[in-house]
């Protein structure tokens, strides 16, 4: 499976399947919350909240490829991402975009 972020893939002539899309709303434990909360009086990267979202990216861009295959996608292009916090310490990750099969 290609994944791209541009809307074509170079030499390929693509045929538009639909629009595809993964989501997940991860959170880290209340440990890990309140180590963070006390970083941000001192500054410096949230590694744990950072962490969280890297995996949250991976689940939600996994999710979107599960999406594709069930239509027989060659790719996936103008793939997307957006987060929202759901609450403290929880975030939603959307990956979404256009299942395309090559011509």
């Amino acid at each position: 499976m290609i994944l791209v972020n541009t809307d074509y893939i170079s030499g390929k002539e693509l045929e538009m399947l639909g629009m595809v899309k993964g989501s997940t709303i991860q959170s880290k434990n209340v440990g890990k919350d309140i180590m963070q909360a006390l970083k941000t009086l001192v500054g410096g990267e949230l590694t744990a909240y950072n962490e969280m979202m890297n995996e949250a990216r991976a689940i939600a861009t996994k999710r979107m490829v599960a999406e594709a295959e069930t239509l027989s996608a060659d790719a996936v292009v103008n793939i997307r991402y957006a987060s929202s916090a759901i609450m403290q310490g929880a975030a939603e990750v959307i990956a979404y975009g256009t299942a395309v099969k090559f011509k």
